[in-house]
């Protein structure tokens, strides 16, 4: 993949980064709106898991273990309303359920390697700079 000049990611990027004009607020922007659910703390977590195939939510649970089951359960409906895991129920009893990506959630996963990549080349950097700004607070 080719790299973009910056100045044309700048240029790219300039109509997301206020809020809309007309007070609509930053829901309104299809940008924020996606980035929004990125963002949140265990979404990435959760469809790096799911790249591995299909699982039942219990396997979900140890694979990320200090995530709770109420915010599991929060994060694996939003996915499904966003349309990046499908939820499918096995009818035995008890009923099984399983979590797997669908085909949108299967296109994140390119930008989210991309993100981890850059995240491991990075982080040496990261926490040096982590601990030349506490430096400078003491």
């Amino acid at each position: 993949m080719t790299r973009e000049p910056e100045s044309n990611l700048a240029t790219r990027f300039a109509p997301y980064l206020s809020y809309p004009a007309d007070g609509a607020g930053p829901s309104a922007c299809p940008v924020r709106d996606v980035l929004d659910r990125l963002g949140e703390k265990w979404t990435t977590l959760i469809v790096m898991n799911l790249s591995e195939g299909p699982r039942r939510f219990s396997a979900l649970h140890r694979s990320v273990p200090d995530i709770s089951k109420r915010m599991l359960t929060q994060t694996l409906r939003l996915l499904e309303r966003d349309g990046i895991a499908a939820r499918t129920v096995f009818p035995t009893k008890p009923p099984s359920v399983e979590y797997s990506l669908t085909p949108l959630g299967q296109s994140l996963l390119e930008p989210i390697a991309q993100l981890v990549a850059w995240a491991e080349d990075s982080h040496d950097r990261i926490r040096a700079a982590r601990q030349d700004f506490d430096q400078t607070l003491t």
